[in-house]
């Protein structure tokens, strides 16, 4: 039935993943220590700009590194794009995430979605998602399938885990990152902070029309709900979390998925890990910070099992 649900939800997205290759890279120093790469991916529709941040890794014989696959945030902030997995936004803690990460082992790759950061030229977020309707696509689909070559990209690096990959994200970053993880069953884990909700509840009461026209996918009701397609990541590592006054996500909605999500995780309860910071609104606050990085860290280095 998983098998069956995913590749349907596939079919509906016009999925089609790939390896997006790096025509061109620039490194830099970041102050902590780590290599900051600037890439330039080969993607379905055209160049797809990139940041990757890793350890610096002197040694030839340094074993491969876990890595994230991060997923930027949109907040109507069409200019800051990848940037934000550095520098943070005005929805996260600063700095970003990424040296955190990379202080704890990780490499962090995060491209710019389609109209945003340097894909501003592409056009606007309406123009691009109006433009996919009439051609029996969807933007949703366009960005999954460019963050699918990412993951591809990540995985084929030498110096990176291929079985090790995680996703994270808030807002717009975080459907991304458990959608991706859904449909990628080589995704390890997933991390996603601020967007858990059901869309049938967010429609009943009007939410829906304060969230991004890049969500809209045609018929998904048909198929599924936003925890059904969470709950395609058991039995893998999951984070799930929400701020208690959280507009975006009111308590209807966010329930209802939580309640799917936890049904898929049944007999698999210690991968899933759902948190509510009850003062928090749409944002990170420096609790989620604290949470998200303990989590990916047990994630990526699970505890060995008992000897018996």
């Amino acid at each position: 039935m998983t098998d069956a649900l995913r590749q349907r939800l596939q079919a509906l997205i016009g999925w089609s993943p790939g390896i997006a290759a790096a025509r061109s890279a620039r490194e830099a120093s970041h102050p902590d220590g780590h290599v900051i790469e600037e890439l330039i991916l080969d993607g379905p529709r055209g160049d797809i700009p990139a940041t990757l941040i890793r350890p610096d890794r002197r040694s030839a014989n340094a074993a491969p590194c876990p890595a994230i696959l991060y997923c930027h945030a949109h907040g109507g902030d069409f200019r800051t794009g990848r940037r934000e997995m550095l520098e943070g936004s005005r929805f996260h803690q600063a700095p970003g995430y990424g040296a955190a990460l990379a202080t704890l082992g990780f490499a962090v790759l995060c491209i710019d979605m389609p109209g945003f950061g340097d894909r501003r030229g592409e056009g606007a977020e309406n123009d691009l998602a109006k433009a996919a309707f009439w051609r029996g696509e969807t933007l949703f689909g366009h960005m999954l399938n460019d963050l699918a070559g990412a993951f591809g990209y990540l995985a084929s690096r030498p110096d990176t885990d291929a079985a090790r990959i995680f996703t994270l994200g808030l807002s717009m970053g975080a459907a991304h990152a458990y959608w991706l993880a859904a449909l990628e069953p080589r995704v390890a884990g997933c991390a996603h902070l601020c967007m858990m909700a059901d869309i049938a509840p967010l429609i009943a009461d009007g939410t829906h029309a304060r969230h991004g026209f890049y969500l809209t996918i045609p018929g998904l009701l048909h198929l599924a709900e936003t925890g059904d397609v969470a709950g395609l990541i058991a039995p893998r590592p999951q984070f799930a979390c929400h701020g208690g006054t959280d507009t975006l996500t009111p308590p209807a909605a966010r329930d209802a998925a939580l309640a799917r999500l936890r049904a898929a995780y049944a007999g698999h309860d210690d991968a899933l890990t759902c948190a509510l910071d009850p003062a928090a609104g749409h944002g990170e606050t420096a609790a989620m910070r604290v949470a998200v990085l303990d989590f990916l860290a047990r994630a990526a280095h699970p505890a060995p099992a008992p000897f018996t």
